[in-house]
């Protein structure tokens, strides 16, 4: 079960062999610049918004909306040393908490936890030309780091369990502890999405289009699809990049492959919304959006995550690098994954060095089967 992780594992190199962040630039299509990252999609409709409506009241009303948490000061000063190239990583987190609105969304006991269900870390090189995602898959055997719960509590340090059990142990900020630790690159920011409004965004976008190579069926994440064309609505795509049992090998790493291919079809279909001549449709777009994400503090205001937003929107679907954190099968536990230590660090170093990803480091990994089962339509 050892295949390379992604078929997009490096930055190309330009006419005179050299690669990097930058490389290519006089060959860039000018559609792709008009594309953006999604979380620059949902918040650059706040930007219209309130320069064409100059309405204070939709300020604070999106500010309101806003949940942030002290990353920096929860953490402290132990913590790797912040880029001052330019660069910036960002770890991103669907949240699969079972309480509220998400109850009904994919099943699940409402037990009132919370788990990362999603992670990735977004590595934006210098320029904010060009990015890579490095996703981590929820059921890799790590070791956590002792951390501080939201409510005070004290958690001793851990060895050997799952990822996502340190976001459920300690919130956002033993998440990005456990990252930090794992791979030495400082998160410049913490961006958390949660499922109730990544559905409703989705919807309030007109779905996003993709086609399917074999038919598709979890009912676990209630996902029924026949192979072919289909524009998912906001339950459909949610029941998409949370399934993993509906398609492939029913692993972790098949379910992140799914949700790569679902990134990259929504990021090719942003510039086709038509939000510019729908103010409505960019308010309601951008409410939901502030409503649906819980961030580092440094974002915590509109003013702030919309100019973090524009820093990003010239970075489109072919811009980026999607890669899995190289692992491999635990042999105690087939449905567990260890990290392959040596080819991690190959990843590790790109993001500190501001680097392309080599290939090296993802050959010969463990992945999923589900590779080439979504496309854009």
């Amino acid at each position: 079960m050892s295949a390379e992780s992604t078929p997009e594992p490096g930055i190309p190199s330009d006419d005179n062999g050299t690669t990097g962040p930058d490389s290519g630039r006089g060959r860039r299509k000018p559609r792709a610049r008009r594309r953006g990252l999604m979380i620059a999609a949902w918040t650059a409709a706040g930007v219209v918004v309130l320069g064409g409506t100059g309405l204070g009241y939709v300020y604070f009303k999106l500010n309101g909306n806003l949940k942030s948490v002290d990353i920096d000061q929860a953490l402290g000063t132990d913590r790797p040393t912040k880029a001052d190239n330019g660069s910036e990583n960002i770890l991103v987190l669907g949240s699969d908490t079972r309480s509220g609105s998400n109850k009904k969304l994919g099943g699940g006991t409402d037990d009132g936890s919370a788990r990362s269900d999603t992670a990735m870390i977004i590595h934006v090189y210098q320029g904010h030309r060009r990015a890579s995602v490095v996703s981590i898959p929820r059921d890799t055997l790590i070791d956590r780091p002792a951390c501080t719960d939201p409510k005070g509590v004290t958690h001793d340090a851990a060895r050997d369990v799952m990822f996502n059990s340190a976001y459920s142990t300690g919130g956002a900020a033993c998440a990005v502890k456990t990252v930090e630790s794992m791979s030495g690159v400082r998160m410049d920011h913490y961006l958390e999405v949660d499922f109730a409004g990544f559905q409703k965004l989705i919807d309030q976008l007109g779905g996003v289009r993709i086609t399917t190579t074999k038919d598709i069926d979890d009912p676990d994440s209630h996902l029924r699809l026949k192979a072919g064309a289909h524009t998912l609505d906001g339950e459909q795509a949610l029941g998409l990049v949370r399934t993993r049992h509906g398609v492939g090998d029913g692993s972790d790493l098949g379910r992140i492959q799914l949700q790569q291919a679902f990134v990259k079809a929504l990021l090719d279909q942003v510039e086709h919304v038509g939000l510019l001549g729908n103010p409505k449709k960019l308010l309601d777009l951008a409410d939901t959006a502030t409503k649906a994400v819980t961030t580092d503090s440094s974002l915590g205001s509109v003013n702030s995550l919309m100019s973090f937003a524009d820093g990003l929107k010239g970075i489109g679907a072919s811009d980026m690098t999607m890669v899995t954190l190289p692992v491999r099968y635990d042999p105690a536990d087939p449905n567990r994954v260890l990290v392959e230590q040596s080819k991690a660090r190959l990843v590790w170093n790109a993001l500190r060095t501001d680097t392309a990803i080599p290939k090296a480091a993802t050959t010969g990994t463990a992945t999923g089967e589900a590779a080439g089962v979504v496309t854009a339509s």
